[in-house]
């Protein structure tokens, strides 16, 4: 038994050793960071490079179960794998403190490694924050390990205590003084990382929106039913989905902002500040955008009131032409700040769609999460094709030169998006009392509009639904059905028509590679 407690003891020493070690190599490169470039940090650099080498079908996985909260699961993972590494070196410094410290050591050469790896890398200054964190956490760890143990180990006689012989008080005061020293550097670090994005909210702050050249109409009264459960024809700026890459968001300051305008076709390159575009005729326009990780009958859509500068014209004023009209690029590829890459057709956005640079979302600057200070939009096409937030460069080039990130990833190149229905009420599994009961949702096909929704209860045939007034053909459109439920189980199935005449497809296909299909159903019980 006392062998037993003596072995428990040292794995308990050399565990917090371990544990408080790795405490400090993060707390001391945030602190870094934070005086260096946020976006540098070890685990943001290491999650971003994890996210990059994710199969497509691993990160389809967890956007679909853990929705926008995918990022918060990634970084608790690599925290928790760092923790039981963390653990296992301590442990193993126990006896082998230069190795144990050189384990830690070889963590800041993957952090470093990542960072310079990162598309956004600004050089090798993003290095320092897992360099001189790693050199923190060695130390940590050979000091701590060394106060964990005897200098020399001492005979210690059958039936006695174990732990005789270690530096059981400096082992404690030492620990104790890392705890603090290390949460100390961690909270300095948020506040310099605050610091650096204050330039950015101030100047989201100060920001005023012209009026547009072009405002969009008021929204007609119809488009909204007063159907409880059913989604708003506007989305809150707050209830936006969000899906994206960004471990951290780019707070980006609108004075320094700049976009280039280069590549194929382009007559002259230009650079334009934000001012520079907020003088130019602006238009408002009603668009719902939708995420090509949608499933069916998913969350990630969302309608907004935008507010920018009509993309098409910007190509123009510097000789883009498309595909049809001789023009020699195909694809518009945008670059965010990040060094995200997405790709659009030249042809699309040139077809007379209000194509924009938006730098307004229901009323304000856009939201850090949404883009600001500017971020692209076609309507019409999946955000991965064409919805750039954060947006810093558009190249003019071709398909066959080029792959953008997702398509990289196994994504396709083009992805208009396909015509779909969602039952937004009853939810699924919902027990709604016996008689009149709305059934309703939103259907969405954008640059053609939805012309039909039916709804089926079991194997019953189809009825028509009856539609809100259609506010225009980038928008999704409500839809509400009222059924004289009966007791029992009832599966409730929707579909949708679009403006061409086109039936929604039954055959359910997955997100990738190019969207979603098949028709939404949910499950319910009347008493």
């Amino acid at each position: 038994m006392s062998t037993f407690r003596s072995i428990l003891s040292r794995a308990a020493r050399g565990a917090l050793a371990g544990l408080l070690a790795a405490f400090t190599a993060l707390a001391v490169a945030e602190l870094v960071a934070g005086l260096v470039r946020p976006a540098a940090g070890p685990v943001t650099v290491v999650g971003g490079a994890v996210i990059d080498r994710t199969p497509a079908a691993v990160k389809d996985f967890a956007i679909r179960t853990f929705g926008e909260n995918d990022k918060t699961v990634l970084q608790l993972g690599i925290l928790a794998i760092l923790a039981v590494i963390a653990v296992g070196l301590g442990i193993f410094a126990l006896s082998y403190r230069r190795i144990g410290a050189a384990g830690v050591l070889l963590f800041g050469i993957v952090g470093s490694a990542a960072a310079l790896s990162r598309p956004d890398s600004t050089g090798i200054g993003d290095a320092l924050p897992s360099v001189v964190g790693a050199l923190a956490g060695a130390a940590v760890l050979y000091v701590l390990a060394s106060k964990a143990v005897p200098a020399t180990a001492p005979a210690v006689a059958e039936g006695q205590e174990g732990t005789e012989g270690w530096n059981r008080r400096g082992f404690l005061a030492a620990a104790g003084a890392t705890a603090v020293v290390a949460t100390s550097a961690g909270a300095l670090g948020r506040f310099f990382t605050g610091r650096q994005g204050q330039g950015a909210v101030a100047s989201r702050n100060s920001l005023v929106l012209p009026a547009p050249a072009s405002p969009a109409p008021a929204v007609p009264a119809g488009v909204q039913l007063k159907v409880a459960g059913i989604s708003p024809f506007t989305t809150p700026n707050a209830d936006f989905y969000r899906v994206d890459t960004a471990l951290t968001v780019p707070k980006v300051d609108a004075g320094t902002w700049r976009l280039r305008i280069h590549g194929k076709g382009v007559a002259r390159p230009v650079t334009y500040t934000l001012d520079e575009l907020l003088a130019r005729p602006l238009i408002e326009r009603d668009i719902t955008l939708t995420c090509v990780s949608n499933e069916v009958g998913g969350p990630y859509i969302g309608t907004a009131r935008w507010l920018g500068v009509p993309l098409a014209g910007l190509l123009k004023e510097v000789g883009v032409r498309p595909p049809s009209r001789g023009g020699t690029a195909d694809q518009l590829v945008a670059r965010s700040v990040d060094g995200m890459t997405l790709g659009s057709p030249v042809e699309d956005v040139l077809d007379g769609r209000d194509a924009m640079l938006a730098v307004g979302m229901n009323g304000e600057a856009l939201p850090f999460d949404h883009g600001f200070p500017v971020r692209m939009l076609v309507p019409g096409l999946y955000g991965y094709v064409s919805a750039c937030k954060w947006i810093t460069d558009i190249e003019l080039t071709t398909f066959d030169a080029y792959d953008p990130y997702w398509v990289k990833r196994k994504w396709a190149r083009k992805a208009p998006i396909k015509t779909q229905a969602r039952i937004d009420t009853p939810k699924p599994f919902a027990r709604p009392a016996a008689g009149t009961v709305k059934i309703a949702g939103v259907a969405w096909a954008q640059r053609r509009g939805i012309t039909r929704v039916q709804i089926r209860v079991d194997d019953g045939p189809w009825q028509d639904a009856d539609l809100a007034r259609q506010a225009g053909i980038d928008t999704w459109r409500q839809w509400s059905y009222p059924w004289k439920a009966t007791p029992g189980g009832h599966t409730i199935t929707v579909r949708a028509t679009d403006g061409t005449g086109t039936v929604q497809t039954e055959q359910r296909t997955r997100t990738i590679p190019d969207g979603a299909s098949g028709w939404h159903s949910v499950f319910v019980t009347i008493p």
